[in-house]
């Protein structure tokens, strides 16, 4: 592996006033926890307990009947953490988080675009909510893939492991809702259902492993850690990008806010690595689907 910093240096999404409040809600009322986007009170959670959709949380339950939480980190076994391939070819993942700050680094779609790099983008449900639009428009070009973050960021493990004071999934079913509303949430917006899904902070442990896999999901980590949370520098991440390149390298960086530097950073990195011969992909032409090797 050749992460170039470790993950517990980062700083995440949710300020910590917010982490208190939402915490103090969701311990209240776990039912009515929602994501807050456009406004909307009425999308809760218990508004998306759709009948089809307690059949298969109840299915699951049964399936894991006195689990044991197992490990809990960013990079089990179970966890995918590159492409998986020999081929000199490079997946940048951007997070989109949520939370009050759920922006949208335009200026960084907009050099994707006008390079041609393909991308994988993680989005929470709180993101899609306040995004709705620019998600509809990010989801319909060729050039990005959608994938599932968590309805409302939370570091998923079943017995409320976290790191970082990010508010935590307390048990299989809060495991369940975080990555099954969502991934239906996607699949409903975009006519697509993700295959991949990061937890908030890319820890998790092993049960929620598992759980995924029983939702048709493979969770992922990374490979590269830019440090784009930790408010570095353009030099600084161009750097850590550069040194941890290697064939089916997973790069993790963030969209979601304007004012950070991964422009700058990418600038620097992408004429080097194409220097290199090295091209980019989208994770799921290497999943075990799409049979590249």
């Amino acid at each position: 592996m050749s992460q170039t910093t470790s993950y517990k240096q980062r700083k995440f999404c949710f300020p910590a006033l917010a982490l208190v409040v939402l915490s103090i809600l969701i311990t209240a009322s776990p039912a009515l926890a929602r994501p807050k986007g456009n406004g909307n009170p009425a999308n809760t959670l218990k508004s998306l307990y759709t009948p089809d959709y307690l059949a298969l949380k109840n299915r699951i339950l049964e399936q894991f009947k006195n689990p044991k939480p197992g490990e809990f980190g960013e990079f089990l076994k179970e966890v995918k953490k590159d492409l998986g391939t020999k081929r000199k070819v490079i997946a940048f993942t951007f997070d989109a988080c949520g939370g009050r700050h759920s922006g949208y680094n335009a200026r960084l779609i907009e050099y994707l675009r006008r390079e041609k790099i393909p991308a994988t983008l993680f989005v929470t449900g709180l993101w899609i909510d306040k995004n709705m639009e620019t998600f509809k428009n990010l989801s319909k070009d060729p050039l990005f893939e959608i994938e599932n973050h968590g309805l409302l960021h939370r570091t998923c493990s079943i017995n409320g492991a976290t790191m970082y004071g990010v508010i935590p999934t307390r048990n299989i079913g809060d495991v369940i809702d975080e990555m099954e509303l969502n991934a239906r949430k996607i699949a409903g917006l975009t006519g697509r259902r993700p295959v991949f899904f990061r937890s908030a902070t890319a820890y998790t442990d092993e049960a929620s492993t598992r759980v995924a896999e029983a939702l048709g999901m493979k969770v992922v980590s990374y490979d590269i850690l830019s440090g784009d949370a930790m408010r570095s520098s353009s030099k600084v991440m161009a750097r850590n990008i550069l040194k941890g390149a290697k064939p089916g390298a997973v790069v993790i960086m963030h969209f979601h806010r304007p004012k950070w530097h991964e422009v700058e950073a990418l600038k620097k990195v992408i004429p080097a690595l194409r220097a290199k011969g090295y091209t980019f992909g989208k994770m799921e032409d290497f999943s075990p689907k799409a049979g590249a090797n």
